[in-house]
């Protein structure tokens, strides 16, 4: 049994990129567990489950959801940052992962749009 959200791309999109950070944080130092690997896994993770819960509501409610994830992309670009400031990660994998939220950002918009 597939729900109607798990047939958006947005949605693929975001899962794949929770998939990747759960990878990438795995690598950080022990001593950031609770702190900037956590943090980042929540904000990877809110982006999907915003698209997920939302989509079974009214159209003004799912923007409302969407609007959250997009707070969440934001929130996982300043991580990214940070993270490579920290040298936890290479300017590689910084501008991939910059790439992914973007994608994802401008699909959420596009949904936004398209709901209004």
């Amino acid at each position: 049994m597939i729900f109607n959200f798990e047939k958006l791309d947005v949605y693929q999109k975001a899962i794949q990129f929770t998939d990747r950070i759960y990878s990438v944080t795995a690598k950080f130092p022990k001593e950031e567990r609770f702190i900037l690997i956590d943090q980042f896994r929540r904000a990877a993770i809110s982006i999907s489950l915003n698209i997920a819960e939302g989509s079974g509501s009214s159209d003004q409610e799912f923007r409302r959801y969407l609007k959250i994830a997009k707070g969440s992309i934001r929130e996982c670009v300043a991580l990214i940052t940070l993270s490579a400031l920290r040298n936890y990660i290479d300017d590689c994998e910084s501008n991939k992962l910059r790439e992914n939220c973007d994608e994802i950002s401008r699909m959420i918009a596009g949904l936004i749009k398209a709901l209004s």
